[in-house]
């Protein structure tokens, strides 16, 4: 039996049933609700039986609120860590006792920048405990006979690198922004903001898809999965080999081109 958890998004459920077979099961998840989480896991846990979960992939994740850390508010922290991080442990712990009947796999989707911290926010924050959390629970498991794998794509066309989605978010958090945070910045740090994202950032995603999908599933079905998988190959070639220089060499390369506040003092 394959269970998929599905948020909200209607469309792409009516789609996936089209395009499957009939052992495909919906089921409506929050995963940043705890009440959500539970009634999915015993949903599940009828489906399966004393079989076990053979595996569970987490996946869902926002990038916004993104913004510098000085612009953002403790509930913007916990709104995306809510999905990010707890989310993934949450649905990881509901189903771990199905999995280990099955000796089974869990597959986290983290990030690149769960290795490295490129900009302010809690986008980096979240993945990195997303690796954390993969890496304490490989450990824990192994005994179990169960595999945690983690994927760490680079930047890839979804909603998370939506520049329209993340220059909108970005307006609605600078326009509610203190004056003196605004003069620190200058009137037109957010506007050079925005061209850099359409210039650069824009230009950076790669579209396909499957690169990622064919990491899930290899780590679902080989005999032998590999501990992580980093797809794209920014992520091979630029920012992995970049998270393992000296810190001083890593803050150069980031800070060099980066565009500066208006009170900046350096």
């Amino acid at each position: 039996m394959v269970t998929l958890l599905v948020i909200t998004d209607v469309s792409g459920e009516e789609e996936l049933r089209k395009a499957s077979s009939k052992r495909l099961i919906t089921i409506h998840l929050d995963v940043s609700k705890i009440e959500s989480v539970d009634k999915a896991a015993a949903l599940i846990k009828t489906q399966v039986g004393e079989k076990g979960l053979w595996a569970v992939v987490n996946n869902a994740g926002i990038s916004v609120p993104s913004a510098n850390c000085d612009w953002l508010t403790f509930e913007d922290y916990k709104s995306m860590l809510d999905v990010n991080l707890n989310g993934v442990i949450a649905v990881t712990l509901s189903v771990l006792p199905l999995i280990k009947k099955a000796r089974g796999r869990v597959v986290n989707v983290a990030s690149v920048f769960g290795r490295i911290s490129v900009v302010g926010g809690p986008y980096a924050v979240s993945k990195y405990g997303v690796e954390a959390f993969n890496d304490s629970l490989r450990r824990n498991m192994v005994f179990f006979g169960v595999k945690v794998l983690c994927i760490e794509p680079g930047f890839f066309k979804t909603s998370v690198t939506d520049v329209e989605i993340l220059r909108k978010s970005l307006e609605k958090i600078w326009n509610k922004l203190p004056q003196e945070i605004k003069e620190d910045y200058g009137s037109d740090f957010l506007d050079k903001v925005n061209v850099m994202m359409v210039q650069k950032l824009a230009k950076m995603p790669d579209a396909d898809l499957m690169k990622v999908v064919s990491c899930m599933e290899h780590a679902i079905s080989a005999v032998h999965p590999r501990t992580r998988y980093s797809p794209g190959w920014d992520a091979k070639f630029f920012w992995l080999p970049l998270s393992y220089m000296p810190t001083c060499i890593v803050d150069y390369l980031l800070l060099k081109d980066a565009i500066r506040p208006e009170k900046s003092v350096i």
